[in-house]
């Protein structure tokens, strides 16, 4: 099978492509990597076979703080990366976090509505499709990063109080 037929190459693209854009672009990345700007445009090109060398993939999840390469590169071998310690939360970060969530649900099932429409699912489609559920993942990710640092302290209370009610 060539390798522009590989279902793990297309989830490698779109995870380097993931990376450039959450780094702030092409001319961005390539500055964070230390590339031209077409050498980058070639890696974040879906439909290529051009791919970032690891120490490249390494400084720009660095840069930016998000393993996305590496999570599509543990999961072809079954692993999985843990997360990194999280930081101390707070209350209207676990509220936010629960939002993009709600956001990233809705954008995806509207991709997949908007794509099924008109009975017939293009490549364009599925790359959309792709896109918003890994903006999904991502999501849910940060809220359980977020939901397991609570955890890790133990709990803490609520300073939210229902305004309004009957007394």
């Amino acid at each position: 099978m060539p390798l522009s037929e590989n279902a793990f190459h297309y989830r490698l693209k779109a995870a380097v492509h993931d990376l450039i854009t959450y780094c702030g672009g092409i001319e961005q990345a390539g500055s964070i990597a230390g590339y031209g700007k077409s050498t980058v445009h070639r890696w974040q090109d879906r439909e290529g076979t051009d791919m970032p060398p690891l120490l490249a993939v390494v400084a720009l999840e660095r840069h930016c703080g998000r393993a996305f390469v590496s999570e599509v590169m543990a999961g072809v071998t079954g692993r999985e990366l843990s997360e990194p310690v999280a930081h101390l939360s707070t209350q209207s970060d676990i509220l936010v976090a629960h939002a993009h969530v709600r956001v990233s649900e809705a954008s995806l099932g509207l991709a997949v509505a908007e794509a099924v429409a008109d009975g017939v699912v293009t490549p364009a489609e599925v790359a959309h499709i792709d896109r918003e559920a890994a903006l999904l993942d991502r999501a849910n990710g940060d809220l359980r990063a977020k939901i397991a640092s609570i955890r890790a302290r133990g709990g803490e209370a609520s300073s939210l109080r229902v305004m309004g009610g009957a007394g």
